[in-house]
């Protein structure tokens, strides 16, 4: 018969190591928080936006449902395009940056909303201003170069990203970093706690006995300590001498 383990039992042993559990809990926010403060880099990120409109041989002509499909699917090819060397080099010269055309390719993400001509280029790092200045001009530098690429003139910008005298830094995310290290911590601890219990094999109880034996308990033999002041003998009931078990 397989060993079963109740809810009681369950919650006797996360009692029974309850600090340690809170101790492993409360070490693991303390690691995060230092980390994440002291030796995590900020990010900051700029934003800039464009749109894929008409061209301007169609300006005087009626626009239709057609025409806008039609431009949010070239989005897709942009979307490659502004993260392309051909584009990025050029944003490198231009700015004078330490980067390579990869490395800074993995600084930009760009996307637009479902069915949407607007398109977003968002750009991360931990310089504030460095990143403002990397969005406009990947903007400025596509625009530029888009109609030589694909023979189109039906790209404007919506809006450029703008200079913050006191920027906030999107990660690291100190709050959620905690909590999270708060739930690591926790389910450490609860495991920690069950493997203990799994491996200590000592008999410290009358249950102890009747489940190591598969025998019933008849009696215990409780020790006795002399009170000098009194000359009486106090029963100890938190020591026991040894027990008698049955057969």
């Amino acid at each position: 018969m397989e060993d079963t383990i109740s809810l009681q039992e369950i919650w006797q042993i996360l009692m029974k190591r309850i600090k340690m559990i809170i101790a492993i809990t409360i070490l693991a926010i303390i690691t995060s928080f230092v980390l994440t403060s002291f030796f995590m880099t900020p990010q900051y990120e700029a934003n800039t936006q464009f749109i894929v409109n008409q061209s301007n041989n169609q300006a005087e002509q009626q626009i239709t449902q057609g025409d806008i499909r039609t431009n949010v699917e070239l989005i897709n090819t942009y979307n490659v395009i502004i993260q392309s060397p051909a584009i990025l080099s050029e944003v490198i010269d231009e700015l004078g940056l330490t980067l390579t055309a990869s490395q800074l390719a993995n600084r930009i993400d760009v996307n637009n909303a479902d069915n949407s001509q607007v398109v977003n280029v968002a750009v991360t790092g931990p310089d504030h201003d460095q990143a403002v200045n990397i969005a406009n001009t990947t903007v400025d530098v596509f625009m530029t170069n888009v109609p030589e690429y694909m023979n189109v003139d039906n790209v404007s910008v919506l809006s450029e990203a703008i200079y913050q005298a006191d920027p906030s830094p999107v990660s690291p995310n100190t709050t959620l970093n905690m909590a999270i290290a708060m739930v690591l911590g926790l389910m450490v601890g609860v495991g920690l706690a069950f493997l203990l219990e799994y491996l200590d094999t000592t008999i410290k109880t009358e249950e102890d006995i009747e489940k190591a034996l598969d025998l019933p308990v008849m009696g215990i033999i409780s020790t006795f300590d002399f009170d000098e002041s009194s000359g009486v003998n106090r029963a100890d009931k938190n020591s026991r001498k040894g027990v008698k078990i049955g057969s």
